[in-house]
């Protein structure tokens, strides 16, 4: 029996519509990289980057594989040494194969003040810190460093004692040679003899940096002025356009049918632009070749001193990004664990809106987070790092690249380009966004490297 005085819920359903969202996607995110760029239009499809001539340079670290057990140094890394630049692969795999492991504990004194140094020290896993006695007897702290770099390279080329000590942070294991593998190798190989005593008597230019233009200043009187010219790099570095692609797939009966209240293609392509979107940040900062995080200079790299990302170390970065510093790029937990380092200190960082979001900032320069900073471990422990840029053409700092216009373009640098209907009515369309990304001065970009963000404070 029916009991019921009314019509149901349930049943009047049946004669209403519904009020219904677009297609949610969880894989959006704010990509605060693509909106903090400048971007620039170019014509041709290649932009080239013109630069005053700059000595070569390596990435200032040597690397270490393991083998049965044991660590070795990758022989074609030893070119990180500039003596070696030209040396041959046997002598290279021979001085490579005369590295022994040294193990170390936290707090061990690895190497020390004053002391000769007969020993050429790479750091295949942990972290160490270069101090040094300060002009009044004050303790002065040099560098972190940490895998794959190496010290001392002068005192060891010259046999010259060491001019600060190297105290272990942490727990790891480094590998050594002997000068006197060098000096043998040296008296057979005359190439490396001499490019060995060039580096000892400093004949040769500083590695990283630009060809000197001569000049006078702070003269008086009519003095004769020296002449010069700007050295321009003769290979400069041309960006060619990155891409990401697809291609959509419509039914003709899901078009023709199913199109009201939303337009299926319109929402298919929007969700697929949204992934492009996504991909195309991603390879902005990670890829090989012009990831921002891969083309940092050595003299850009910094290591944390505890581990975590202290305020110390963020004005460490603003010190080698200090002119015109724009953002800091972060994953989510990294910015999560320097946040937790400035409660500690009793130093919040104050918060500002930026792109319509509440971001924090450090000396006025906003933390921008990024799910697609590269993150090693699993769970809440692991190894992130944090980057620092200068951005702007004018400022001689970091910019996105797009060509000024494609054909079918549906958003600046991206075009969807319908490609037919098959024998099976459905319909595909090619979704391409060209893209790149260029940093056109060295110091324009700084990183730490190895920021850990699984270590948490009693606050009780």
């Amino acid at each position: 029996m029916n009991d019921r005085l009314s019509l149901s819920p349930d049943a009047a359903r049946q004669l209403a519509t519904t009020t219904k969202t677009t297609p949610q996607m969880r894989g959006i995110t704010p990509r605060y990289v693509l909106r903090a760029l400048p971007w620039v239009d170019v014509e041709s499809g290649v932009y080239r980057v013109n630069r005053r001539r700059t000595f070569i340079l390596g990435d200032d670290r040597i690397s270490c594989y393991n083998e049965g057990g044991s660590h070795r140094v990758v022989p074609e890394d030893l070119r990180e040494l500039p003596f070696l630049r030209e040396a041959g692969d046997g002598l290279l795999a021979e001085l490579a194969g005369a590295f022994t492991e040294v193990p170390f504990e936290a707090g061990q004194v690895i190497a020390d003040e004053g002391a000769a140094c007969d020993k050429l020290w790479v750091i295949v896993v942990g972290r160490a810190e270069k101090r040094m006695t300060g002009r009044y007897g004050e303790d002065a702290l040099l560098e972190v460093v940490g895998d794959g770099q190496f010290f001392c390279l002068d005192s060891w080329a010259r046999c010259q004692p060491l001019p600060f000590r190297v105290k272990a942070l942490t727990p790891g294991l480094a590998l050594t040679v002997e000068r006197a593998t060098l000096d043998a190798l040296a008296d057979r190989d005359e190439n490396l003899r001499a490019a060995l005593d060039a580096h000892i008597a400093g004949d040769g230019p500083v590695p990283g940096s630009e060809a000197p233009v001569d000049l006078a200043a702070g003269h008086v009187g009519e003095i004769d002025l020296p002449g010069t010219y700007v050295e321009y790099e003769d290979t400069p570095r041309e960006y060619h356009m990155s891409l990401a692609q697809t291609v959509l797939r419509v039914h003709t009966r899901v078009s023709d049918l199913y199109n009201a209240p939303m337009d299926q293609t319109r929402v298919q392509a929007d969700l697929t632009i949204q992934a492009l979107r996504e991909r195309q940040e991603s390879l902005i900062l990670n890829h090989p070749e012009f990831g921002l995080f891969n083309n940092v200079a050595p003299g850009q790299r910094v290591q944390p001193r505890t581990g975590a990302p202290t305020p110390d170390d963020l004005d460490e970065l603003l010190s080698r990004v200090w002119k015109q510093p724009g953002y800091f790029l972060a994953h989510p937990k990294a910015i999560a664990a320097f946040g937790r380092e400035c409660t500690r200190r009793g130093v919040p960082p104050v918060v500002d809106t930026r792109f319509g979001s509440p971001l924090l900032t450090w000396r006025g320069v906003p933390l921008l987070p990024s799910d697609k900073v590269r993150f090693t471990g699993s769970g809440g422990a692991g190894l992130t790092e944090i980057l620092l840029m200068r951005v702007g053409e004018a400022e001689q700092g970091v910019i996105g690249l797009r060509p000024a216009g494609v054909p079918d373009e549906v958003e600046p640098g991206l075009s969807m380009r319908n490609m037919g209907t098959d024998r099976k009515a459905i319909t595909s369309y090619l979704l391409t966004a060209y893209f790149n990304a260029a940093v056109l001065v060295e110091d324009a970009v700084a990183v730490l490297q190895n920021v850990e963000v699984s270590k948490f404070h009693d606050y009780s």
